[in-house]
């Protein structure tokens, strides 16, 4: 079977947790440390913290933020449960705002026409949290711009996004935003296995971010530390969310492979492009300002039928696709107070779209005969 995602582990990588486990340290040493500080470097933001996943990382920049209860939340419903979740942990109320049909991305249309609307009904959002669904830049300028405006804080989600740029920007820098988010699952950009990185350039919060995920303590301390170096204080109420030493060495070196691995991601997403643009298909866009990370390759066809015939075709000839997302508006815990009519664009993505297989594993044999099938799908159709 050839599935749509998968993990890609090398024999560098597996010597380097061998030599970790060696280590003196397993958790809190030296080398998540400079895991942190590498991924700062890359994202040329001031600060970074990594977590143990990103659903971690989305709740402490929610803390961070200062969301609490009856703040007002918007994000968009094509995303994971974690990323509303983070905000309803914070006791906020969420709202969704539909998505652009070209990028799958939040719609700035209509994030606007509804800010507009919530400064007259005097219910803005204290915090919207931008996804940059696919590895697809959103555009920060503009929310950046309406953020000005409107008075509310940015909380990027780019879990997809390790290595996507925006024009002259990396995703992570911070520069439109307050916080950044990313994730290391195994099936995204680089993995830990599991776990996460939040980059900021505000101090205050990066020393808050670092107490809240190990349970709220704090050793760096002045005198009374000096003194007693086994002296510490708890003071706030936190987590354990660490990321250990072993995941911290899986991402380092992962990471080595970053610019390789997003220009091979680009190489298949070419291909795709190429050889499906004569197939009534509408293929993803990626603005010629941006770099895509292409964690997912996403395409929409005519209707739910063909998408449903077209993905069990796939299937029996061994090629694996998947539906990303299911609207978070539809699950159960969001459905009784959503009414599905605000969400046209994000209700025919959800009933004509699929993920096409797209990962460093998949070689250009295997590319053809995806193409090769899904030509004949259409050809025999």
């Amino acid at each position: 079977m050839i599935d749509y995602a998968s993990q890609f582990i090398t024999r560098k990588d597996i010597s380097s947790i061998n030599k970790i486990l060696r280590n003196k340290f397993l958790t809190q040493g030296p080398i998540t440390l400079k895991f942190e500080n590498k991924i700062s470097k890359l994202c040329k933001a001031k600060y970074s913290v990594s977590v143990n996943s990103a659903s971690s990382g989305l709740l402490l920049a929610c803390k961070v933020l200062n969301l609490k209860k009856n703040d007002i939340v918007w994000t968009t419903p094509n995303t994971f449960a974690a990323t509303a979740n983070a905000a309803l942990h914070c006791q906020c109320s969420i709202k969704f705002i539909d998505i652009d049909l070209d990028t799958y991305n939040i719609s700035i249309k209509e994030l606007e026409k509804n800010l507009i609307k919530s400064k007259i009904n005097n219910n803005l959002p204290k915090a919207i949290i931008i996804v940059h669904f696919a590895g697809n830049p959103v555009d920060m300028i503009k929310v950046y711009k309406l953020s000005k405006k409107y008075n509310f804080k940015i909380l990027e989600d780019a879990s997809h996004a390790l290595g996507s740029k925006y024009k002259n920007s990396n995703i992570g820098d911070c520069k439109y935003s307050d916080l950044t988010v990313f994730s290391f699952h195994p099936i995204k950009i680089i993995t830990t296995a599991e776990g996460g990185m939040i980059t900021t350039n505000k101090k205050i919060y990066y020393e808050k971010l670092k107490m809240l995920r190990t349970n709220g303590i704090t050793r760096n301390l002045t005198t009374k530390s000096k003194k007693n170096p086994w002296y510490y204080e708890q003071r706030l109420l936190g987590y354990n969310f660490r990321m250990n030493e072993i995941q911290s060495g899986l991402g380092l070196s992962q990471l080595k492979n970053l610019k390789k691995w997003i220009k091979r991601r680009n190489e298949i997403s070419s291909l795709y492009i190429n050889k499906l643009k004569k197939l009534p298909i509408k293929l993803p866009k990626v603005s010629k300002h941006s770099l895509s990370s292409f964690h997912l390759f996403v395409v929409m066809v005519k209707n739910k039928k063909i998408r449903n015939k077209l993905i069990n075709y796939l299937k029996l000839r061994k090629i694996n696709c998947n539906y990303l997302y299911i609207p978070l508006y539809r699950q159960p815990f969001y459905k009784k107070n959503i009414n599905i009519k605000y969400f046209n664009n994000m209700e025919l993505y959800y009933s004509t779209s699929l993920a096409l297989p797209i990962h460093i594993k998949l070689n250009n044999k295997e590319i053809n005969y995806i193409v090769s099938n899904i030509n004949k799908f259409f050809y025999e159709k």
